[in-house]
């Protein structure tokens, strides 16, 4: 258990980031997988910029990492250009 005050705050401050954090990445994850699964090229398409604006975001943010944003668009963009 913590004994000092900074030690006390540093592990309320780390469960606020975690929750945060948490909420992002599944909310990002869950647009992949929404993105994933439409079959109509419009609808792909109006989804794409802001699917990848998100993944930008986590990624600047530390969230996930930068290689691993680019790998997701550059598959998601494949599967919406095959649509």
């Amino acid at each position: 258990m913590a004994n000092h005050k900074s030690s006390k705050k540093r592990i309320r401050q780390t469960v606020t980031k975690r929750a945060h954090n948490r909420l992002f990445h599944k909310t990002a994850r869950n647009a992949v997988k929404k993105l994933r699964n439409t079959t109509e090229k419009e609808a792909a398409l109006a989804l794409l910029p802001e699917v990848s604006s998100m993944l930008d975001k986590l990624a600047k943010h530390g969230i996930i990492h930068k290689n691993k944003a680019a790998n997701l668009k550059s598959s998601l963009a494949l599967y919406v250009n095959s649509l």
